[in-house]
């Protein structure tokens, strides 16, 4: 055991904080730039319904959180 808190409360908090940073920024992008997909998002639309399908935005979601977790192994040492 380390001295202070345990590994897995680290984990949690730092999960946290990217998540709660990660929805400022996608809510400030939405509202103040009317950025609402990106490129290569799908939408369907018939009649009365209407499917979404957000590929790009999945995609640079996945490439940010790999950036991340990378960047924390590299520093946590």
């Amino acid at each position: 055991m380390e001295n202070g808190m345990p590994t897995i409360a680290k984990i949690l908090i730092f999960t946290g904080l990217i998540l709660i940073v990660g929805g400022l920024l996608l809510w400030g992008f939405t509202k103040f730039s009317g950025l609402r997909s990106l490129p290569g998002d799908m939408v369907f639309k018939r009649d009365n319904f209407t499917f979404y399908f957000p590929l790009g935005t999945s995609i640079l979601i996945s490439l940010l959180l790999t950036l991340i977790i990378l960047l924390w192994r590299k520093f946590s040492g």
